[in-house]
């Protein structure tokens, strides 16, 4: 067997493995083509929905890249690092436990080897208002491409808004 067919079965390997997979999925909401392809499957905008896993009353859109064409179809291709990223208060804001500032709150592989998108969580204490940012890195080199989303804590019923700051780790 060739060294690169070797290469390519044990890249196959680690992108099915039961790690690479356990990540947990966001919700697609649509795909969008952006380059259409004859033969393979076309470059497309996917747009995804997660609802933050600690603060309750929060979700978030993004929207990242997909690469179409036959290594894109395989998951081999290199996905761009450019997203975008917008959250909100879909509902009464209530913390489900403390959290440090830049804590991760969704992951997802993003090649075979090495890179992955990433939002993070911080609170900007003085506006009570949670700051998320989406980015990619890599291994070696990561990207400066990023987008940020701001979230105000506003009242929701009767009740007065927490403070995102009473919720931060010291």
């Amino acid at each position: 067997m060739s060294n690169r067919l070797s290469a390519l079965l044990a890249a196959a390997l680690v992108a099915l493995s039961p790690a690479a997979l356990a990540d947990d999925d966001p919700e697609l909401i649509f795909k969008k083509t952006t380059v259409w392809k004859f033969l393979s499957p076309d470059h497309k905008l996917a747009t995804y929905a997660i609802d933050d896993p600690l603060v309750e009353g929060v979700a978030c859109h993004f929207t990242v890249p997909e690469k179409g064409g036959w290594s894109g179809w395989l998951g081999l291709a290199e996905e761009l690092s450019n997203a975008s990223l917008a959250c909100r208060q879909v509902g009464a804001v209530s913390f489900k436990g403390k959290f440090e500032q830049g804590a991760q709150v969704f992951a997802k592989r993003r090649s075979v080897f090495f890179k992955k998108v990433q939002i993070v969580r911080g609170c900007d204490a003085k506006r009570n208002v949670l700051v998320y940012l989406i980015y990619t890195d890599k291994l070696i080199e990561g990207s400066p491409k990023n987008s940020t989303s701001t979230v105000p804590i506003m009242p929701w019923g009767e009740a007065a808004p927490p403070k995102c700051a009473e919720w931060l780790e010291e």
